[in-house]
């Protein structure tokens, strides 16, 4: 007796396997985890993007009712919110704007889906990016010795009862240093070409990936590796070229927009995703950043554009996914000799999801006046970027061990925003 399996939701059917016993150990889990889901409730996602390269937050998410700010930045400032101008900031509470490129970000924040911290980062005052993103990822400012990212040890905190191989995907080259470690993960390129790495050891599986298999499942690559490799093979027969985004979302048609695009496909197709990472870079913008148009607005554009069109093509299932963003540190508050700004301290996160309390800027802010600027020339911290990670880690994906995943740092719900339910 033959039977298809239908993908949950996803609208695309996968090919026949035969019977059940037949069909690769990953999937029947897949099917089984399903059903475990509807009974026991669903699973959670965190999907987390790196804006790398340090983002500008002052332009970005604009105090615009500080004057320090409007001193510091003659060229490069977002003007005041005035209705009909539309390089101008978009007004939010009063205080703060979104640059004018983040404009598919009014509709989340008026529906309160939108929730912005600022003034959050490290504690380390390094000015390194590759310092800097690596005790972002590890989330142990200023110890380059940990061996693993903060999600790899969320991971390996909370047990996967459903053992998925997607439980964990990084939509990017190679395995990022937030994700490495003894927690297995996949970083897949390009569903649609299958380019897979398994972990961070694993190697590169690119084509003829079922000569490979047969050549070196049995010597070198284990139970794991035939898994991964029924894992691409599932991935060919359901098609991702296919994909029709829901609800007439546009993704952008940029590596970023794709990486979403594809997240999306793996939540709908019901994999057991629960980690989901992404990076834009771009944003070192040390000369002609610009204002509301140029460098910086055009990159915003096309990150908002992407944020907005995942949400809308998630649609409800945005009840159960939280996308936070991150960037290694700011910029400086007063604009250089070259139209930009350089390496700087605080910057502003963006929470989105159906679980956030939107339609607010949390965070306390620390002003723009010489005098209370970090050390003399950023925007200075006053939110540890560990108690934002460490608000998503236990209200949305309810680990019930913060000190495991936190190593060395005390976060816990007094120290949190409250910008999740």
């Amino acid at each position: 007796m033959d039977r298809r399996f239908f993908i949950k939701s996803s609208g695309v059917v996968l090919a026949s396997f035969g019977v059940m016993n037949a069909a690769p150990s990953f999937l029947q889990r897949t099917v089984l985890g399903q059903t475990r889901e509807r009974i026991t409730g669903r699973r959670k996602t965190l999907i987390a993007i790196f804006q790398r390269g340090a983002v500008d937050g002052l332009n970005m998410v604009v105090p615009f009712g500080e004057s320090s700010y409007y001193d510091l930045r003659p060229s490069i400032a977002i003007p005041k919110p005035v209705a009909g101008n539309a390089e101008a900031a978009i007004n939010l509470d009063g205080f703060f704007g979104l640059h004018p490129s983040l404009a598919p970000f009014k509709s989340l924040w008026d529906s309160k889906r939108l929730a912005i911290v600022h003034a959050a980062g490290s504690p380390d005052n390094t000015r390194s990016h590759f310092d800097a993103q690596d005790y972002m990822e590890s989330a142990t400012p200023g110890v380059k010795s940990t061996p693993d990212g903060w999600l790899n040890r969320y991971l390996q905190s909370k047990r996967d009862p459903e053992n998925s191989l997607f439980r964990a995907v990084s939509m990017t080259q190679t395995t990022p240093r937030v994700m490495q470690g003894k927690a297995p993960t996949l970083a897949i390129s390009n569903l649609a070409d299958f380019n897979i790495r398994a972990g961070q050891n694993s190697a590169n599986v690119q084509d003829g990936f079922e000569a490979i298999y047969d050549q070196t499942v049995n010597d070198v690559l284990g139970g794991t590796g035939k898994e991964t490799f029924e894992a691409v093979n599932y991935l060919k027969k359901v098609n991702p070229s296919q994909y029709q985004p829901q609800n007439g979302a546009q993704y952008p048609r940029t590596p970023f927009g794709n990486s979403l695009l594809q997240i999306a496909q793996l939540i709908k197709a019901g994999v057991g995703l629960e980690i989901a990472f992404t990076d834009i870079g771009g944003w070192d913008t040390h000369v002609n950043e610009g204002s509301a148009r140029g460098q910086l607005g055009n990159l915003l554009q096309q990150f908002s554009n992407g944020i907005s069109a995942l949400y809308t093509d998630l649609g409800q299932r945005m009840d159960d996914v939280v996308i936070l963003t991150m960037s290694e540190f700011g910029r400086t508050v007063r604009e250089n000799g070259n139209r930009g700004t350089d390496h700087g301290h605080a910057n502003a996160m963006f929470v989105v999801g159906n679980s956030v309390r939107g339609g607010k800027v949390y965070g306390q802010w620390p002003g723009l006046k010489n005098d209370q600027l970090y050390e003399g020339r950023d925007l200075a911290l006053t939110t540890d970027f560990r108690d934002v990670f460490g608000e998503v880690a236990r209200r949305h994906l309810g680990t019930s061990n913060l000190q495991t995943v936190f190593l060395g740092y005390s976060t816990s719900d007094v120290k949190f925003k409250g910008f999740l339910t």
